[in-house]
């Protein structure tokens, strides 16, 4: 089981739903970079269930850091970061721990590790594994800012409702945008909260789940990172966001849309304004040849319906092969659309700190 990212700035995850504690390790942070443990609270908050349309599964996320900081500093050595698990239910998964879940990592686990795997609450392949993530992002974000650079995700749709696009043509109207949903624990850039959380609701209901598309902007990054073919920008991030269970698709830019334009409407054309070289259009998403080109990095990821639903469902018994009927009990969201926004930013400032290294040295961010 592979659990690490990255090749100068790394990030290493463990732990399971039901077990003892979640843990990050953040390793290959230059030294001397602030540690904000008032910034992280804020940014594990982003994440937490927050009512309805949410899990009832309520965890504080009250965290530790156990090494690699000193006096708020980052000393150069890998940062370890505990999340314990204090609201776990087990005795949920009891009945029905051998049938697997359809969607779910229950029957491909099983399959990989031979029935070893902790099945409570699906284990280390659980969603509450990203508590983890944002943990270390928070970190990496607040870095990134120090050098102009920032991130944001909202919900660009949600069970059939649409927000408003980033403006990625507008550096600046998009760094605005940015600094707004990331400050919002439900990032729409609309007036289109309510009709979400309805559509939710009503999903829930009925004993079913939702699922819809965010998007990721990055403002502020120099042109000039990323490499060419197996380590470009986009492959990395890409990467990443599919690493994230329940995003199942990535676009950059105007992504799919680009098949049905031609190259005269597809191409974004170079211009200069106030000495910096700018595009008079960005379907390219800010990225040329797998390297940042300097305007606004712009990507979609799907986000898959939540596989854990109320309703009886056709599945198998992994103790004997046989077919069974599911019907699953316990705290599930209705939908992840809004808590993987944080989630989809605070890995993707990881990424970006470890390209940024590769690029300038790892005392770049110091």
């Amino acid at each position: 089981m592979r659990n690490t990212i990255g090749t100068n700035v790394i990030l290493t995850l463990a732990g399971e739903s039901h077990g003892e504690a979640i843990v990050a390790v953040l390793d290959g942070m230059a030294p001397g970079i602030p540690v904000n443990e008032d910034f992280i609270t804020r940014q594990l908050a982003l994440r937490r269930p927050q009512g309805p349309t949410d899990t009832a599964r309520r965890e504080s996320d009250a965290f530790r850091i156990l090494s690699g900081t000193f006096n708020g500093l980052s000393t150069g050595a890998p940062i370890t970061i505990l999340i314990p698990n204090v609201n776990t239910r087990s005795a949920d998964y009891e009945a029905t721990h051998s049938l697997a879940r359809p969607s779910h990592a229950d029957y491909t686990a099983h399959i990989k590790y031979g029935g070893y795997e902790d099945w409570r609450g699906g284990g280390h392949f659980s969603g509450r594994i990203t508590v983890g993530i944002v943990a270390a992002g928070a970190i990496a974000i607040d870095a990134l800012s120090r050098k102009g650079i920032s991130i944001g995700t909202h919900i660009l749709s949600c069970a059939g409702v649409q927000d408003s696009s980033f403006d990625s043509a507008d550096p600046e109207l998009t760094a605005a945008q940015v600094r707004k949903v990331a400050a919002l624990d439900f990032p729409v850039l609309s007036d289109v909260r309510e009709a979400m959380e309805a559509r939710i609701l009503e999903a829930k209901a009925q004993g079913d789940s939702v699922g819809g598309v965010i998007q990721t902007a990055v403002c502020g990054l120099p042109a000039g990172v990323g490499e060419p073919w197996f380590d470009s920008l986009d492959g990395r991030l890409a990467n990443a966001m599919l690493s994230i269970g329940g995003i199942k698709g990535i676009e950059f830019g105007s992504g799919f849309a680009l098949a049905g334009m031609r190259g005269s409407q597809a191409n974004d054309s170079f211009c200069t304004q106030d000495g910096k070289v700018r595009t008079l259009s960005n379907h390219s998403g800010g990225i040329n040849g797998g390297i940042s080109n300097g305007m606004p990095l712009i990507f979609n990821s799907v986000v898959k319906p939540t596989p854990s639903i109320a309703q009886a469902q056709q599945t198998i018994d992994l103790s004997n092969g046989e077919a069974a009927t599911l019907e699953l009990k316990g705290r599930h969201d209705p939908a992840i659309v809004r808590r993987v926004c944080i989630v989809a930013s605070s890995l993707t400032a990881i990424v970006l700190c470890d390209l940024l290294s590769l690029r300038f040295g790892t005392d770049y961010l110091r």
